[in-house]
């Protein structure tokens, strides 16, 4: 049940999940360097963070419903162990179909994970911490988000294989897994009947629970949409080196992790509605601003900037939605990870366009996204 002070033995092992939880941004790094290897077309490249990020919409309620039965915990680990095995395969078998299987395998387990996690969090610490813990449970993620492009070049000019980057995560996944499972934690129950896919699928019906699974989808669009496509529009759009490209990952990121840090701390301070609003604006002004403005120096900077006003939409509009329904918090986690599938089609649809127009053009998609994101936050705030 939710405690009334912070218990750190009980929070760290699920904190530890949401750095599992990160693995499924390899998709990113997964994009440039099977692409390379391989010789991929733009198209048939997003065709990895689809693989991944499909089964959100697959799976997302049915675990749901699952949870309810089985408890937050043990479904937590069963995502774990299928990350880790998805991390395995394209490691051990590195084919373009295995590359696809392994990733699909990722995308099942982190559908598990982040289905599991965030409610398993609430349950961990004092009520009045929710929206915080939330967002530093997101500077967690992002620290393990940001490693994986560094950890690739290390791996391969050490050893000449960038796939070790697959092998050393798994191994990590495991033992999370482990350490999560030798912990005793107090889940709370649901004081409304169990959630069932009729009443998880019910809740879409509700204005409010529709506007707010959507603003997922979007975000998380967004987020995969800039992390898979973002070494290529920095070589296509500045002329700079596709290695360094590669590494806009990783200064993305970092604005990401520095962004739920300084938001966990300000959430403290602050209402949710308004950081909401005004971390969609400087969404707005950073993207619109990376298409216009010729400077690669400046470019670094915004793409720094675009990390900072992604990094906490996430947990706020979980945080909100389920403010307003805590009893319904499996049926709402399930929809929204079930919305987490915009990151299986922002990112295809960018790579469509940017194969039959211009990159710019495909990416200038991320912008409509974070429109419909702030008239949301407006809409929250006024209400």
């Amino acid at each position: 049940m939710t405690t009334e002070k912070v218990n750190i033995n009980k929070i760290l092992p699920v904190l530890m999940a949401f750095f599992v939880m990160s693995f499924v941004d390899l998709v990113g790094i997964g994009v440039d360097r099977v692409s390379k290897d391989m010789n991929l077309s733009a198209t048939l490249a997003q065709l990895i963070p689809s693989a991944a990020f499909l089964w959100f919409l697959l799976l997302s309620v049915p675990v749901g419903v699952m949870q309810s039965r089985l408890g937050k915990r043990n479904m937590l680990n069963i995502g774990i162990g299928v990350t880790a095995l998805g991390l395995l395969v394209p490691y051990f078998f590195y084919t373009f179909g295995m590359v696809l299987v392994g990733f699909a395998l990722l995308g099942i387990g982190n559908t598990i994970v982040q289905v599991s996690a965030n409610p398993l969090l609430v349950d961990v610490v004092p009520g009045n911490r929710t929206s915080s813990f939330l967002s530093f449970s997101q500077f967690v993620k992002a620290i393990g988000s940001m490693l994986g492009a560094p950890l690739a070049a290390v791996f391969a000019a050490q050893f000449g294989d960038w796939k070790l980057l697959f092998l050393v995560f798994g191994v990590v996944s495991i033992l999370s897994a482990i350490w999560l499972g030798s912990v005793k934690i107090d889940e709370a129950k649901q004081t409304e009947s169990k959630a069932t896919f009729g009443s998880s699928f019910k809740l879409l019906g509700t204005g409010f629970v529709l506007m707010m699974v959507l603003s997922i989808f979007l975000v998380v669009g967004i987020d995969v949409g800039f992390n898979s496509n973002s070494g290529h529009f920095l070589v296509k759009q500045f002329g700079i080196d596709p290695t360094a490209a590669e590494s806009g990952r990783s200064v993305y990121f970092f604005g990401r992790m520095l962004g739920t840090f300084a938001g966990a701390i300000m959430l403290t301070k602050i209402s949710s509605r308004k950081f909401f609003m005004w971390t969609s604006v400087l969404g707005i002004i950073s993207l619109v601003a990376i298409l216009l403005i010729p400077s690669p120096v400046v470019a670094w900077g915004l793409v720094f900037m675009i990390g900072l006003a992604v990094a906490n939409i996430f947990p706020l509009v979980f945080s909100l939605t389920v403010e307003r329904y805590p009893t319904r918090s499996n049926e709402i986690s399930g929809l929204m990870m079930m919305a987490i599938s915009g990151g299986a089609f922002i990112p295809l649809l960018i790579g469509w366009v940017s194969d039959k127009s211009s990159v710019a053009a495909g990416m200038s998609i991320l912008i409509v996204c974070m429109v419909y994101l702030l008239s949301v936050s407006i809409y929250s705030l006024k209400k």
